[in-house]
């Protein structure tokens, strides 16, 4: 099935009537988006958009609940890891696997993902070996897996730098198509998706990077997960208008989606990714969704904000409403339940073995990488640290001298 040709005008020349379930416009910009399963567990309609939902199979549907449930337990084996002092920072996802696991599987293999360094739930889509991130937060590695192995690009901490990297990657991909096409190759059609947070968004880099998009119709899906917090700073204070009406400044659709409903975003994200391999160029999906957890193990998050905000948020958990809509339909057993859970044991126990398997950082090699010739200032840093680092030698039982 070809993308689908959404007509126009509509908010944001995507045609699409992004109001509320009501019909009427509402005052809460989160409810301007697409919902197809809501907290109650129970599935509605879309005239574009209910017939991508119609090509999930139930096998499907258990499946994105098995994969949300899945990383939801290794992101609090990560968090218990690292608060025993095996990894040495984590990024939780927990509120958010409804957005990563339903854009992670509408993807194909030849499509090409920049991540930021919160995308669990995508990695273990492109079948990315979970341990393997950890490498990461313990200090060992700059990734930690193969990019080219999964198509999943290496975890990019400085914010927004990935989406350039996403433009250039797919109007390369445009180049090789071009090539391909001219000497008879029938390759399947490829496409980029950029990972980005709402704090991301106020970047310089995301903007540059959509200009370049939407001049040369680059085959990239901006997708921003609206958690609704960059660290401290609420989305109110960083954008007056809804995030994905900022596309509609670089000329290329926006669409707001419910990030806590894994169906609605399968269905945004498969029709986007057909829309820019077909050569209709860019488009942007605001995942409208919330950090539940700290932004990193480094956080407190009641400083800043509301206990109320959260409990209300837990109740648009997207791991339940899918058990609800699985439960209601007939589509799942308590023994798939079950099942899904111990999953999850085998998946903790197997990233906690090979996390504490794993040696220790090695400190002292991180002078080495910062120039290519002996610098005095580093060789000062370094004498700095083997001081420091021998003042802990003759430590004994009553505790450090």
């Amino acid at each position: 099935m070809g993308a689908t040709q959404l007509p126009t005008p509509g908010i944001n020349g995507t045609g699409l009537d992004l109001q509320s379930p009501a019909g009427g416009a509402s005052s809460d910009p989160g409810a301007e988006m697409i919902q197809l399963l809501g907290p109650d567990g129970k599935l509605g309609t879309d005239p574009v958009f209910s017939d991508y939902a119609k090509r999930l199979e139930p096998e499907q549907l258990r499946g994105f609940y098995a994969d949300m449930a899945k990383v939801r337990r290794f992101d609090q084996e990560a968090t218990a890891l690292q608060r025993q002092g095996e990894l040495a920072l984590w990024v939780p996802l927990t509120g958010q696997e409804a957005a990563q696991i339903g854009s992670g599987r509408a993807t194909q293999r030849q499509d090409y993902i920049f991540p930021t360094y919160r995308e669990h739930g995508v990695a273990l889509t492109r079948d990315v070996d979970l341990a393997e991130l950890l490498k990461l937060f313990r200090g060992i590695s700059n990734g930690g897996w193969d990019p080219t192995e999964n198509n999943f690009h290496l975890y990019t901490l400085v914010l927004a730098a990935q989406t350039l990297h996403s433009v250039g990657y797919a109007m390369g991909i445009q180049r090789d198509q071009k090539f391909a096409e001219a000497n008879g190759s029938n390759e399947p059609k490829a496409a980029v998706v950029a990972y980005f947070g709402d704090g991301a968004s106020s970047e310089g880099d995301v903007h540059e990077s959509m200009v370049f998009a939407a001049s040369y119709n680059a085959p990239v899906v901006f997708f921003c997960q609206n958690n609704h917090w960059a660290i401290s700073v609420p989305t109110e204070v960083q954008t007056k208008v809804p995030l994905f009406n900022r596309a509609k400044g670089y000329g290329f659709p926006g669409i707001r989606v419910d990030g806590n409903d894994v169906i609605a975003v399968h269905a945004v994200t498969e029709w986007a990714l057909e829309h820019a391999r077909e050569g209709r160029g860019p488009v942007l999906i605001e995942a409208y969704t919330y950090r539940v957890g700290a932004h990193t193990t480094a956080d407190d998050p009641t400083k800043y904000r509301e206990s109320a905000e959260e409990t209300a948020w837990r109740g648009k958990d997207p791991l339940d409403r899918l058990e609800k809509y699985l439960r209601n339909e007939g589509l799942a057993d308590e023994a798939f339940f079950e099942q899904v859970k111990t999953d999850g044991d085998k998946l903790a126990a197997h990233v906690r073995s090979t996390t504490q398997s794993l040696q220790g950082p090695n400190i002292r090699e991180s002078f080495a990488g910062v120039y290519a010739e002996p610098h005095p200032l580093v060789a000062e840093e370094l004498a700095w640290f083997e001081e420091y680092s021998a003042g802990f030698v003759g430590d004994d039982e009553e505790g450090r001298k």
